[in-house]
């Protein structure tokens, strides 16, 4: 391939990838949107990290089988009460990172 076919790809990808993220943005920039629809897109960031986390606190793929007692799990637990009294990003990351590496010297 001769450099202007890897531009042409180049810049095909960019309009791929941009054109879709764009136009409903440009079209709704200046639309007032139902209260309902905020609310929906709204839960859309805690689907997409349930649905990210989901399968490697519950699962295990090596047998493909539902399991409670992995160490990703039992540690997701008092990360998430911790998360839910402080409220605190960074502490929550913290005490996740801590647990985890204990659970990995004990368990």
């Amino acid at each position: 391939m001769i450099f202007s076919d890897y531009l042409f790809l180049f810049a095909g990808m960019g309009l791929v990838t941009y054109l879709p993220r764009t136009l409903p943005l440009l079209y709704l920039a200046h639309k007032k949107l139902p209260q309902w629809l905020i609310d929906w897109l709204g839960l859309i960031p805690v689907a997409v990290l349930s649905a990210l986390l989901a399968p490697s606190l519950f699962a295990d793929a090596t047998e493909r089988s539902l399991s409670l007692g992995k160490p990703e799990f039992i540690v997701a637990i008092p990360t998430l009460i911790f998360a839910l009294k402080t409220r605190s990003l960074g502490g929550t990351v913290l005490v996740g990172m801590l647990l985890y590496w204990l659970a990995g010297l004990f368990i």
